[in-house]
Formats: structure tokens, sequence, C-alpha cells
């Protein structure tokens, strides 16, 4: 039996557009943000009905973040279901950038010039001060994910998506780090399998 995961990132936020580093600040979608939750509502509910799946088969998780939280009430709301009946999981928040939330990598390049080579020497690895690494994340993920079954729709983030991806297909690539996540698009895992929708 094939286990699918489809991940959803929230929508743009006007840091998004500045290119600030959110973590787990609580910043809110922008108008842009909305209609790619509601324009991948509407995807979901397509690719459901293209592959005949059930979404009361799927549980639907979402980080606690106020961004991914609206992006799931969006998308549920475009598969005609309950805007507000999903579950909130704590180890899906965002990666932390502790000290450096709120500031872009030009911030950084200026204000810490040395960490800035780190991030760029390695960014998978690299420690923000007060944060945690993507090596960190990817361990919550795994915890949590081995506590799950079943099918999922998650909404999470950017920096969650690229350590899912090293979770689940097995991926020891520090390059993910780099990864471009787009927030108007979906990604799906068929078992360890994953492609855009």
């Amino acid at each position: 039996m094939t286990r699918t995961i489809f991940h959803i990132r929230h929508g743009q936020t006007d840091w998004n557009l500045a290119g600030r580093l959110q973590g787990s600040q609580d910043i809110p979608l922008n108008a842009t943000g909305r209609a790619q939750a509601d324009a991948n509502g509407v995807a979901l509910a397509r690719a459901f009905a293209t592959e005949g799946l059930d979404p009361a088969g799927f549980a639907f998780v979402a980080s606690p973040l106020g961004r991914t939280r609206e992006t799931m009430r969006r998308v549920r709301a475009g598969l005609g279901l309950d805007p507000e009946a999903f579950e909130v999981v704590h180890d899906l928040r965002e990666v932390s950038f502790g000290a450096y939330e709120g500031k872009t990598y030009d911030d950084i390049a200026r204000e810490a010039p040395a960490d800035y080579d780190e991030i760029v020497r390695d960014k998978w690895r690299f420690l923000p001060p007060e944060g945690e690494s993507y090596v960190m994340l990817a361990d919550r993920l795994a915890g949590w994910l081995a506590t799950t079954t079943g099918d999922l729709v998650i909404v999470s983030h950017g920096g969650c998506f690229r350590a899912l991806r090293s979770v689940i297909e097995g991926l020891d690539d520090p390059e993910l780090a780099h990864l471009l996540v787009p927030q108007d698009r979906i990604f799906v895992w068929r078992d360890r399998h994953g492609s855009w929708l």
C-alpha cells in the first residue's frame, strides 16, 4: 500500500517579498499569499478528483504559525471541507533563525560576515545564534513523521519542506538547504518518490 503525502508551503508574506528570514515570527499572508492559498486549494481538489482520492482518508496537519493555518483553512475551503477541521502540529513550525529572524542575508553579510561565510559554505549545518540548523530541523521532523500513519496533507514552510525531502526521500544532500520552494505549487510523495503537481 502506497502512502501519499501532499505538501503545501504557506502563501506569500510581506517578509517573503522582502527576503527577510521569518522562522518563528508570526507574519501574516499578504494578498498574493491569500490568492496562492486559494489556488492551491483548487489545485488539490482537482488532483483528488483526478486520482479518485477521498479527502476523508487524509489527515490534514499544519504548522502552528498564522500564515500556515490561514493557508490550510483556504486549502480546505477549496476542497469543500470545514476550514477549521485540521490538526495543528507544533513540530511543523519553521526552522528557527534565532537572532537573525527579521534580517535578510545581505544584513547578515554586513553585520556578521563570519556567519554569512559559514552559511554560504554549509547552510545545512549552520547554527544561527539562538536558533537551529537544518540538521536539527530534519531530526525534529523525522521524530514527528515516525509517529504518523496513513495519508497526509501538510501545510508548513519552505525550511520544513527541504528537511522533509531529506527525511522522506533519504537524501543526504546539504544542497537541499538552497532548494527554492514555490508558494503556488503542491508537492506529493508516494512513499519515498516525490514530484510537483
